[in-house]
């Protein structure tokens, strides 16, 4: 959530910033609800005043033994009055918070203008794209070959957009989240975090996914509702919400793997082959809160973390900057990891990694306490995937395939496969 002084004063410039999202902030609009609000509160709090000094007043002629009547039935007006505006302010806060809930975080300055995924810009990358002197299977064929792959059992045990893994490609998935936890917790300084997979509507709220993506989630009849993680970011950051945290203790970093549920309501007809975009898969997530001074170079660390793991699994890689069309509701800016996929002949997302600002900070209340004002102020949240491991083992089978539809182990992950050197059918 933006501070709600800088949209005050500054509604115009804020709405230029936010065009590079492509969001069109209602200026007149706002400004109209606001003065509503102002209008409203100042007229409350002189009829409250009034209120309260006729009350005194009939107190006095009461105790004075006089004929109080008159000004009790003028009390009991201005009280009428009172509910009446109470109504109209809740109903313009109202308007105002889910105005002010539904408007995207400000891009940074270095975000590049664009539309779509189309105009991302690529910064750097990472080995060579895998060649082969065969035509190179997808996973889905490679999987099925094995007989270790199964979507149609999953389809019928639960429905389209599953699947059902087994032996040692089941192994192997395991295996990858084993690798990145201890990457992440032993190397790069991360705290293991175990955390629900059912989340309240508040906790969604703070992170960004509720009211504007309600649709993308899995929610329970029960009352009240819980919701379906879609990420570990959403219970893990929410660990500090409504929480002031010592200057001492940042940078905080955990590391949680949990599994993911997504409807995917606005992704229909898209990916529906295979692994890629599934309702239910596996992350390794990497969660920051930082000091806001160090936040920048946060994002370029956390980063580094998450591409750590692809050149430990030497997976050719791109680190690619989000245009602002492209960019996500909460995210100040984001870089995406994107492995190559040799059975589709191109880069995918692997990992989102973005810097978030206050925005999370603010909705969740998520503090730390200045050493020198003695005050506390809003962190600033950062998280990346490291990885999707559902992707990684799609990346792994690709790019590991032999002619014979069999699956080398990368050298990094031989130990956590017993020695198991090639999976074959």
């Amino acid at each position: 959530m933006l501070d709600p002084q800088l949209l005050r004063s500054e509604p115009e410039a804020l709405a230029d910033r936010l065009a590079i999202k492509r969001y069109v902030l209602d200026v007149d609009r706002l400004r109209s609800l606001d003065d509503q609000r102002k209008n409203l509160q100042t007229e409350l709090q002189s009829l409250q005043a009034e209120r309260n000094q006729s009350a005194k007043e009939v107190g006095r002629l009461k105790a004075a033994g006089e004929d109080a009547a008159d000004l009790i039935e003028q009390t009991s007006g201005i009280s009428g009055r009172i509910t009446q505006i109470e109504g109209d302010l809740d109903g313009v806060r109202t308007d105002l918070n889910a105005l002010i809930h539904g408007i995207p975080n400000i891009p940074h300055e270095s975000v590049p203008s664009g539309d779509s995924d189309a105009e991302n810009e690529e910064k750097r990358r990472w080995g060579e794209p895998t060649t082969f002197d065969f035509e190179p299977a997808d996973h889905v064929s490679l999987g099925s070959g094995l007989g270790m792959m199964d979507f149609e059992t999953a389809s019928k045990i639960t429905g389209s957009r599953f699947v059902v893994m087994s032996s040692e490609l089941a192994k192997l998935h395991r295996a990858l989240i084993q690798f990145m936890l201890d990457l992440h917790t032993v190397e790069h300084g991360y705290q293991e975090t175990y955390v629900p997979y059912l989340v309240n509507a508040e906790s969604l709220f703070g992170t960004g996914q509720l009211p504007k993506f309600a649709e993308d989630q899995f929610m329970t009849a029960t009352d009240p509702a819980y919701f379906l993680i879609p990420t570990a970011e959403v219970p893990v950051t929410n660990i500090y919400a409504q929480a002031i945290v010592s200057q001492e203790k940042l940078p905080i970093r955990r590391v949680c793997h949990t599994p993911c549920f997504r409807s995917e309501a606005g992704s229909y007809g898209k990916d529906t082959r295979g692994m890629i975009r599934q309702h239910q898969f596996e992350k390794v997530e990497l969660v920051q809160l930082v000091h806001p001074d160090r936040s920048w170079d946060a994002l370029e660390e956390l980063t580094g973390h998450a591409e750590t793991v692809l050149k430990r699994l030497e997976l050719p890689y791109r680190v690619v900057t989000l245009c602002g069309g492209d960019l996500g509701f909460s995210s100040a800016k984001t870089y995406d990891l994107e492995v190559w996929l040799p059975g589709q002949n191109q880069y995918r997302e692997i990992s989102s990694c973005s810097n978030f600002g206050s925005f999370q900070a603010r909705r969740m209340q998520a503090r730390w306490r200045n050493n020198e004002t003695g005050k506390p102020e809003l962190l600033h949240t950062l998280n990346g995937s490291g990885l999707a491991v559902g992707r990684t083992l799609v990346a792994v089978m690709e790019n590991y395939q032999d002619a014979n539809g069999a699956i080398r182990i990368p050298d990094v992950l031989r130990d956590y496969m017993g020695g198991v050197e090639i999976i074959s059918a």
